[in-house]
């Protein structure tokens, strides 16, 4: 009797477990106050970048002489470029590609990492060996020499930053996920699995990649952090997307000449915009970094 009553009620006292560690992960998150300011933050640039131009519509595709480096003004809350561009408008038009470059570029990298380094730690031995030291020969080399060199070979619109972003920013990752997998593939539900005939693609999704999951969702944040500075950096040396286009980064470039001028509002608003975008993912990651820590959840 005892024990037909306690079967059913194992399945719900693991969903209860799973459910308080679950709150449990939530309430460390909210008690790193940086990791909600990030939250709050992002939010508040997505709305900027995205809603805003629905709001305030600024032309951003013809030139106009007649009203370039105004300052700012009831008409033009930011000024205006050396082209005539509405800087706040244009604030907000460089906001979606540099958010847009950075966040898909970051979840293409830490995706192809990810599935790199976990194929690489599972399997072991010299294919193991081989794939990490293609790993070892790429990150020898700058990155942000391959990030200029192949921009300066193919036309930089936004799909191809975000492909180039992607194609040399999973480095990284790929050996932070084979050092868990090598962890992870002698443990004893592993062992059990493989020795049932289970194949290795389910033993990487199931038991692998599975396990992962928190190291790779805090790494997402860092890269795509990493993938928006990178951006900025390419477009400050003139190799990002070209006109009408623009993000933050190529706004700096633009107007970089006229720091001395006294023209501040063509540089400070996108410097400042960059430094807040990549302070709020790290703060978040922080924060879920926190939040995924086993330690942390059963205090």
């Amino acid at each position: 009797m005892s024990t037909a009553t306690a079967t059913p009620a194992a399945p719900a006292k693991a969903r209860t477990a799973r459910k308080s560690t679950k709150l449990q992960g939530l309430q460390v998150f909210m008690e790193n106050k940086l990791a909600v300011f990030g939250v709050c933050m992002l939010l508040i640039l997505l709305a900027f970048s995205f809603i805003g131009p629905i709001f305030y519509v600024t032309d951003q595709i013809h030139t106009d002489l007649t009203n370039s480096a105004l300052p700012p003004s009831a008409e033009h809350p930011l000024g205006t470029d050396m082209v005539g561009y509405d800087q706040l408008g244009r604030l907000m038009k460089g906001g979606q590609t540099s958010i847009i470059v950075g966040l898909f570029a970051g979840i293409i990298a830490t995706t192809i990492g990810t599935l790199y380094g976990a194929i690489a730690g599972f399997v072991g031995g010299w294919i193991d060996a081989i794939m990490m030291r293609i790993v070892d020969a790429l990150m020898s080399v700058p990155v942000l020499f391959l990030f200029m060199l192949i921009a300066t070979m193919v036309p930089p619109t936004v799909p191809v930053l975000i492909a180039i972003m992607a194609a040399l920013s999973w480095l990284g990752t790929s050996r932070l996920i084979r050092g868990e997998a090598l962890s992870l593939r002698t443990r004893e539900y592993v062992m059990a699995m493989r020795g049932m005939g289970g194949s290795m693609p389910r033993a990487i999704r199931t038991h692998i990649v599975r396990n992962t999951i928190g190291t790779v969702i805090v790494n997402a944040t860092f890269q795509v952090a990493d993938a928006i500075l990178y951006v900025a950096y390419l477009s400050f040396l003139g190799l990002g997307a070209p006109p009408p286009a623009t993000d933050w980064g190529a706004m700096l470039s633009n107007g970089q000449s006229d720091v001395y001028s006294g023209n501040w509002w063509l540089i400070f608003p996108p410097g400042i915009a960059i430094i807040l975008l990549v302070l709020s993912f790290n703060f978040i990651g922080d924060g879920l970094r926190d939040a995924f820590e086993v330690r942390l959840r059963k205090r």
